[in-house]
């Protein structure tokens, strides 16, 4: 009996997933565990495995789409069988094709000019009238990102333009005159969408706030460089300094690491800390887990670890969910202070700029002294303004004082 492959929830907050290429063809035998495809979600890329034995019949789904959690992307049964009756109940292609949340709709007709040249160019397919042959969904998707269709080249029948075609349509070939100037249009990633998407209802539904502390860093540099002596292969950052500190803070503020639960606050036992890392698509945030229980060279190791594989995006789902606090360092690329929107479901996130010299006032006398400011934004509905300058009380002291991250 035929089985459907439909598309898998790959991640707490995929609601689509993006074919980037079928690791099977067909006519193979599949085996349960064998990677069928690699799937694009918003935050990794995963192997899709199969979960039943057989010959992969048909695929749905071509490399490039884009698919809705349990959509039909591929069938997989016994060689000759009969897939007929599931490819007749496959919704119209409008209606699988048709961009998240947005519904199908016909192509309005105008009779002046739109955005789109339908004029033939190069070697694009036209019908006997001179216009080029697209589909109704690949013309509404080129008007909406600003796409001549006479540079896109079609792979669907007889040279057809279609969605695929418009949606891997290279963004340096997206080039327009127009009378403000020169500027290329480029569609989001799967990441950038759900960045957009979360971070927007973050900043609206979480009342923020904000606190900056300038910290003195003097004795952390000194305590950095002592360590580092001993390991010169496995060296800690000061962003590993961090985030241990933070582990301190927030046993001592458990206020801080906990969620709105809309008629409650949750307040966790464990501290799981995100460390914000900045790939080509966007932003992802892979967890250290249980840091409160973890030494420094653990947690350095953990985080190159986890850093190198989000840059790669391979990491799983486990590792960059479930975390209670965040830490965004932009030090390292100059910045001095900024504030961070906060990451959902948390209460709080951690800023930190750059260590510079200075001058500052020591006991009447100007000297030159090495400061780092940290700003951290904060939930209003969980955590109010004494709570969060006591938290950040205690995470500079600690910062000032490392000793203790070495215990």
């Amino acid at each position: 009996m035929a089985i459907k492959i439909q598309m898998p929830k790959l991640s707490d907050t995929m609601d689509t997933g993006r074919i980037i290429k079928w690791l099977k063809k067909e006519g193979e035998k599949v085996s349960p565990g064998d990677v069928l495809a690699e799937v694009e979600t918003d935050k990794a890329n995963m192997d899709m495995e199969a979960y039943d034995e057989g010959i992969l019949l048909k695929i749905i789904a071509n490399e490039g789409d884009r698919v809705k959690i349990g959509g039909l992307i591929g069938i997989l049964g016994n060689a000759g069988e009969d897939v007929s009756a599931i490819l007749a109940d496959k919704p119209a292609p409008a209606a699988t094709e048709e961009p998240k949340d947005k519904p199908a709709q016909a192509t309005p007709q105008t009779s002046g000019p739109t955005a789109v040249s339908h004029a033939p160019t190069g070697q694009q397919p036209a019908g006997e009238s001179g216009r080029l042959k697209a589909s109704p969904l690949a013309k509404r998707l080129a008007r909406d990102k600003g796409i001549d269709l006479g540079e896109v080249k079609g792979s669907g029948t007889a040279g057809r333009i279609v969605k695929r075609d418009v949606e891997s349509f290279s963004p340096a070939a997206i080039r327009h005159l127009v009378s403000s100037g020169e500027f290329s249009d480029e569609p989001l990633s799967m990441m950038r969408e759900a960045i957009a998407k979360r971070l927007s209802r973050s900043n609206v539904e979480a009342p923020h706030f904000f606190l900056t502390v300038e910290v003195k860093m003097e004795n952390a540099i000194a305590f950095r460089e002592s360590i580092n002596a001993f390991d010169e292969e496995n060296k800690i950052s000061f962003n590993d300094i961090i985030v241990k500190a933070c582990a301190i803070a927030l046993q001592e503020h458990p206020e801080v690491n906990a969620t709105f639960m809309g008629d409650k606050i949750r307040m966790f036992g464990d501290v799981h800390v995100g460390v914000a890392v900045a790939i080509d698509e966007g932003l992802i945030t892979p967890v250290i887990r249980d840091v409160d229980k973890k030494g420094l060279q653990d947690i350095s190791l953990e985080s190159k670890d986890l850093a190198a594989r989000a840059r790669a995006r391979k990491l799983k789902p486990e590792e960059y969910s479930g975390s209670t606090f965040t830490v965004s360092n932009l030090g390292m690329f100059g910045v001095d202070e900024f504030t961070a929107i906060i990451n959902p479901p948390e209460a709080a996130i951690l800023a930190v700029g750059a260590i510079v010299e200075k001058p500052v006032v020591e006991d009447g006398e100007i000297k030159i002294g090495k400061r780092m400011r940290m700003t951290l934004s904060s939930d209003h509905r969980v955590v109010d303004g004494a709570l969060s300058a006591k938290f950040m009380q205690t995470l500079k002291k600690v910062l000032e004082n490392p000793a203790s991250l070495a215990l």
